[in-house]
């Protein structure tokens, strides 16, 4: 299937590695220009390096959780590949623990990352994607938005108001011809999912391959996802090729996630 990405242009945030470098991978194969972000500076010039084999890709560092810095990050992104097709709106996860181990920062903070990155970002990027003609917005959350992770309460409760926000978005924004979706991934062999890993069997006494094995098990397929898999979901989803989709919330689990909506 032709995806129609040739020459579009894209921005991803929180991509020097994990899911959005993957996504950045995945689109760059099918022609798209593209670049990414990272607040680490250095890491972010590694993935372009690695990337830049595979077709057009700048790297622009910048903090997502500083109003300026989105504003900034999307003028240059659109200074440099000429106007903006595809944004999505990625970061890293928050800080895990329960509810009472929260403080006001810890809720500030997460609030900042997890929810008000996706606002500003999208706020910044809808004069190019209106000049576009195949605008696409991915947000990128979790599943913990449908289905709570012990431990997280910050993601768990962050990541369902970005569901809120992409489904009205994809209301507001339906008559410009803009779409706005969101891919909830489960557990992804990336770095962060690793780190969570290893925090449980610390907790639990046990291994790092008990772990994966239990976290396989909970997945219908019994496996974890490679980052690829996410990747190949997403781009379908950004893509011209999916231009009846917005509002939608997709799981990208393996089958770990229950409910029945």
């Amino acid at each position: 299937m032709d995806l129609k990405l040739k020459n579009k242009k894209a921005l991803i945030t929180g991509a020097s590695r994990g899911l959005g470098y993957a996504v950045a991978r995945c689109l760059l194969s099918e022609g798209a220009s593209v670049t990414i972000n990272s607040r680490e500076a250095v890491n972010l010039e590694e993935a372009r390096n690695s990337l830049s084999h595979q077709g057009k890709v700048g790297a622009i560092a910048g903090d997502v959780t500083i109003p300026t810095s989105c504003i900034a990050l999307l003028e240059e992104a659109v200074e440099r590949m000429g106007g903006l097709d595809l944004l999505v709106t990625n970061s890293g996860g928050p800080k895990t623990g329960r509810f009472e181990t929260m403080s006001d920062d810890d809720w500030l903070q997460a609030f900042q990352l997890n929810f008000l990155s996706h606002v500003r970002l999208i706020r910044a990027a809808l004069p190019y994607l209106r000049q576009s003609d195949a605008p696409s917005i991915l947000t990128v959350t979790s599943i913990s938005a449908k289905q709570p992770i012990p431990d997280m309460v910050l993601s768990n409760s962050l990541r369902a108001g970005v569901l809120g926000l992409t489904k009205t978005l994809s209301q507001e924004l339906g008559s410009e011809g803009i779409r706005v979706n969101s891919i909830l991934p489960g557990f992804t062999l990336t770095d962060r999912a690793m780190s969570l890993l290893r925090d449980r069997a610390q907790k639990n006494n046990t291994s790092m391959d008990i772990e994966i094995h239990k976290q396989s098990e909970a997945s219908a397929l019994k496996r974890i996802a490679a980052p690829e898999e996410f990747a190949r979901v997403a781009v379908f989803l950004l893509s011209p090729a999916a231009s009846y989709l917005t509002g939608l919330m997709l799981p990208v689990d393996g089958g770990a996630y229950t409910g029945l909506i």
